[in-house]
């Protein structure tokens, strides 16, 4: 698999890696045994970066994560967590040494490691963004060895610009698919010009952008993508991207038909994104061994011919763009 630099990280991961959130929940269920066989897939097929938090599932993909990192020490993997969702109330003002302190050694526990290998402030409000005071106290948790490196998961561009701006921001992780363009403005820009990776979190959608799902498709309780259709539970734009259920779909149809033969159109909608300049790695999750093996071969799809990027953009215009452009 193709590889590139994941920003001030120094670390080269491959393109495609490992979202875990659907590993750990909100998914609906998902057995350990299938979790496991998943993640091992997904490092058979060449991904080295694997992405998680310590709400998710409020350890548990940690805890998986961290098993299949000490049951494949040879494989080069880098894993990133996230850390400030535990936050309660979720302030500003949680956000302290000590309680930074106390999630770093919650996720260091769980994974089974010393030192992570990157640490991102998970979804933040956004006055965080701005605070000396926070990025002081990260700087100071690489000096002291508990980390190698800290990032950002945002939610909008304005917040992911306040990022890249920090002297010391290894990554920004974004939402970034063919329905949540935005970012290809400014941010991928941006960080290129300052050395930040991008890590490309919701590339399918919520699994919109697979092509699998229609207007009758339902989903479990325990799915966020039933329980947050309207932003009841976390911001509405990391359930379908943001996109009226109904349109989506509809969008996804006219993807799907530009999908070449041997390709699916999840392949396609993966690989749109791993041709953007400036995105590190792509991180679409994976519930089944199959999931994650076709999410990998995107890697090996040629990159996209200039009528297929052209119908991609106007199907964002058309259909997309009012529902969240302006939003994020």
């Amino acid at each position: 698999m193709e590889t590139r630099t994941l920003g001030r990280t120094g670390r080269d991961v491959g393109v495609i890696g490992m979202g875990c959130w659907q590993i750990g929940a909100g998914w609906g269920s998902v057995s350990e045994k299938d979790a496991l066989a998943t993640l091992h897939a997904a490092v058979d097929a060449g991904v080295t970066f694997l992405d998680t938090a310590d709400v998710y599932g409020d350890g548990r993909s940690e805890q998986l994560v961290g098993q299949v990192l000490r049951e494949r020490a040879d494989a080069g993997l880098t894993v990133a967590t996230k850390m400030g969702r535990r936050a309660d109330p979720h302030v500003p003002e949680a956000f302290t040494g000590a309680a930074m302190r106390a999630w770093n050694d919650r996720s260091r526990r769980n994974l089974g490691v010393d030192t992570l290998d990157l640490v991102q402030l998970h979804c933040p409000p956004t006055p965080v963004y701005s605070s000396d005071a926070v990025f002081d106290e990260l700087d100071a948790m690489v000096e002291e060895g508990r980390m190698k490196a800290y990032g950002v998961s945002v939610e909008t561009c304005d917040e992911a610009l306040t990022a890249i701006a920090r002297p010391h921001v290894a990554s920004v992780q974004i939402i970034l698919n063919a329905f949540r363009r935005k970012p290809l403005e400014k941010v991928l820009p941006a960080a290129v010009a300052a050395g930040v990776g991008i890590i490309a979190r919701v590339p399918l959608a919520s699994g919109m952008l697979t092509g699998k799902y229609d207007e009758s498709t339902t989903f479990p309780e325990d799915d966020h993508r039933n329980y947050n259709r309207s932003g009841q539970a976390f911001d509405v734009g990391e359930t379908f991207s943001g996109v009226p259920y109904d349109v989506g779909i509809a969008a996804a149809r006219e993807v799907a038909a530009l999908a070449p033969s041997g390709v699916t159109t999840a392949q396609l909608a993966l690989r749109w994104i791993v041709d953007q300049p400036g995105v590190s790695v792509v991180i679409p999750g994976a519930r089944t061994p199959e999931q994650a093996r076709g999410n990998a071969a995107a890697a090996d799809v040629p990159p996209l011919d200039g009528r297929t990027l052209s119908r991609l953009e106007s199907i964002y215009d058309e259909m997309i763009r009012p529902y969240v452009h302006e939003r994020w």
